[in-house]
C-alpha cells in the first residue's frame, strides 16, 4: 500500500469504522444497572453525568506550601443518553477535569469535551455512532474523528492542553476553562490518524507516542519536538496487531506488548467484541514485546512472554545488553469484566488475577523473565525526572484482600529494589482512582515530593482530591479536598506545577 494513501485513509478501528446495522446500545443494560445500583450504592461511581461541575473543595488536614498548580484529569461522563446505556466503561464521553491548587485552597471545574460525537449526540438526543465496546451505527462516519470520544487522558503540553483517546486525533482545550479549542493535527499527512492517550515526555520537552491500527497491523511512531512540531515519524508492521493501550520508554528504545487476541471483522459487532481472546487452549499465543529503536524506528527484537493481557506500563530503563521495565498484567481476557460494569456487575478479587511485575528484555540471549511485585493492582506511575532512567519508586493503587469483589481501595509507593509496598488503605466505601507522584523543587530523591490523586467517597457520592507525603504513605494523607458533588471517574492525568 501506497504510505501517504495508507496514512491518510483514516483506518483507525479497522472494522469499528465500516459497522452497520441496528443500534445494540440498548434501555436493557440502563435498567440492569439502575436496579443494581438501588442495591449496591457503590456502584454510583459508574453513573451517567450531565451538564457541567464546578466548586471549592473543603480542605481537611494541611495543603503543603510548596504544592501549587493544576491536576488535569479525564475519564468517561456520558455514559447514558436517550433511555440507552453503553455496554463498555471505555465508551463514555470524555468529561476533562482541573484541579487547581494554590494558596492551601483547592477549586474543581469539569465539563464534557465537546468532540463532533458529543455534540450531534447531544442535539439527537440518542446516541448515533460506534464505540469501542458498544455497537451503534444511526449515522454515516467520515474518519476516526467522527468516533473521537476524547475520553481518556488530559495532557499539558508546551502551554497547551489535550484530552486524548486512541483512536483519533488529540482534542485541545482551554487550560482555564476546559472550553473546546478543537482537533489537534501534527501534520496533515496524519489528520485524523490514531494518537494514544499515553505519550511520553522526554527531558528535552519533547514527546513520544504512537497510534495502533489493529485492523491494518500497524503501529504509527510520533516524536514530537520541544516547539510542538513533528520532527519524525514511521509505520511499523506488527502482524496480528491487537489492541495496544500503552508502551514504555527508555533512553534507547519504545517497547509495545501486543496480548494475544485474533480481530475477527463483523458488521454487527464492536471493535471490543471484535477482539477474540487466543491465549488460552493448546494453541495459546504469547504476549509479545516488540522492541522498536528509537534511532531508526524500526523493530530490534521481539520477545514472547506467558499469554497475557495488559494495559499499563511504569517505566523503562536500558541496562547493558538489556532493558527492564515495569507493567502490570493481567490474566485472560480482562476487557469482558469491564463491560460486565455497565451493568453492575463487579469482578471477583481473584489472586494474581493482575500483578505488578518487573520484565527483563535481554537482547543476547532473546529471553524475557518476569518477577512480581504487588499482586490487585494498577495504574503505574513514577516521578516525571526519571521517566526513561533507572528508577526505585513506583506508585500504583490495588484492591486490598479484604474485598470480594475488585474495588481499588489501596494506594501504594514500592520500593522496586526489594518490593516493599508503604502504602495506605481507605476505609470501607471508598474506591480509588489513579495516583500521581509529583516532586517537590530540586528533588533530591524520588520520595521527595507528594502522591497526589482522587478518590470516591461512594457512601457520600462526593468526590475528594487526595494528597500524601511520598516518604510517609502509610501515616496516611496530609489533606483531603472534598467536593460537595460526585465528578466523574477519570481514568487519566497530570499534574502541571507552578
Amino acid at each position: 500500500m501506497d504510505r501517504r494513501k495508507f496514512l491518510s485513509s483514516g483506518a483507525a478501528f479497522g472494522a469499528l469504522a465500516l459497522t452497520s446495522g441496528a443500534a445494540l446500545a440498548d434501555a436493557a443494560t440502563f435498567k440492569r444497572f439502575q436496579a443494581a445500583l438501588q442495591r449496591d450504592p457503590s456502584l454510583v461511581v459508574y453513573a451517567d453525568t450531565v451538564g457541567e461541575k464546578a466548586g471549592e473543595a473543603k480542605v481537611t488536614g494541611r495543603l503543603p506550601a510548596d504544592l501549587n498548580g493544576i491536576f488535569y484529569r479525564n475519564g468517561p461522563g456520558r455514559l447514558e443518553l436517550g433511555g440507552e446505556r453503553y455496554h463498555h466503561l471505555f465508551d463514555g464521553d470524555g468529561f476533562a477535569q482541573r484541579w487547581q491548587i494554590a494558596d492551601g485552597k483547592v477549586s474543581h471545574r469539569g465539563r464534557f469535551v465537546a468532540t463532533q460525537k458529543f455534540t450531534e449526540e447531544s442535539a439527537a438526543g440518542q446516541f448515533l455512532y460506534p464505540t469501542f465496546g458498544t455497537h451503534i451505527a444511526r449515522r454515516g462516519i467520515k474518519d476516526n474523528d467522527t468516533l473521537n470520544a476524547a475520553n481518556t487522558n488530559l495532557l499539558p503540553f508546551q502551554g497547551r492542553v489535550y484530552a486524548l483517546w486512541e483512536g483519533g486525533s488529540a482534542t485541545e482545550v482551554d487550560p482555564l476553562t476546559l472550553a473546546t479549542v478543537g482537533l489537534k493535527t501534527w501534520t496533515d499527512e496524519l489528520k485524523s490518524m490514531p494518537f494514544s492517550a499515553h505519550p511520553k515526555l522526554d527531558p528535552d520537552g519533547g514527546m513520544w507516542n504512537f497510534g495502533a491500527l489493529s485492523g491494518a497491523d500497524k503501529l504509527v511512531i510520533y516524536r514530537i519536538g520541544a516547539n510542538g512540531q513533528m520532527l519524525s515519524h514511521a509505520v511499523i508492521d506488527v502482524p496480528q496487531l491487537a489492541m495496544v493501550h500503552d508502551f514504555v520508554v527508555s533512553a534507547r528504545h519504545l517497547i509495545f506488548l501486543v496480548p494475544p487476541y485474533d480481530m475477527v471483522a463483523a458488521e454487527d459487532k464492536s471493535f471490543a467484541e471484535q477482539h477474540h481472546w487466543a491465549g488460552s487452549g493448546a494453541s495459546a499465543r504469547p504476549l509479545r514485546a516488540i522492541v522498536v529503536s528509537k534511532a531508526t524506528l524500526k523493530v530490534r527484537q521481539v520477545f514472547e512472554l506467558p499469554p497475557l493481557m495488559v494495559f499499563h506500563f511504569g517505566n523503562a530503563w536500558d541496562d547493558g545488553a538489556a532493558t527492564r521495565f515495569d507493567v502490570v498484567l493481567h490474566a485472560g481476557d480482562v476487557l469482558g469484566d469491564l463491560a460486565r460494569l455497565m451493568q453492575g456487575e463487579r469482578q471477583k478479587n481473584r489472586d494474581q488475577r493482575s500483578d505488578c511485575v518487573h520484565v527483563t528484555l535481554n537482547y543476547a540471549t532473546g529471553q524475557a523473565s518476569i518477577e512480581r511485585m504487588l499482586a490487585a493492582s494498577e495504574f503505574p506511575r513514577v516521578m516525571p525526572h526519571v521517566v526513561a532512567q533507572r528508577h526505585r519508586r513506583l506508585a500504583l493503587i490495588s484492591s486490598s484482600p479484604r474485598k470480594t469483589d475488585v474495588k481499588f481501595d489501596t494506594v501504594n509507593l514500592v520500593d522496586t529494589d526489594n518490593g516493599k509496598a508503604d502504602s495506605h488503605l481507605f476505609d470501607a466505601g471508598w474506591q480509588v482512582e489513579e495516583h500521581v507522584l509529583v516532586p517537590r523543587a530540586n528533588a533530591r530523591s524520588e520520595t521527595d515530593g507528594y502522591l497526589v490523586g482522587v478518590a470516591q467517597d461512594t457512601r457520600r457520592a462526593q468526590t475528594v482530591l487526595t494528597v500524601f507525603d511520598a516518604s510517609r504513605v502509610s501515616a496516611g494523607p496530609v489533606a483531603l479536598a472534598r467536593l460537595p458533588y460526585r465528578a466523574p471517574q477519570c481514568f487519566h492525568g497530570n499534574f502541571l506545577q507552578s
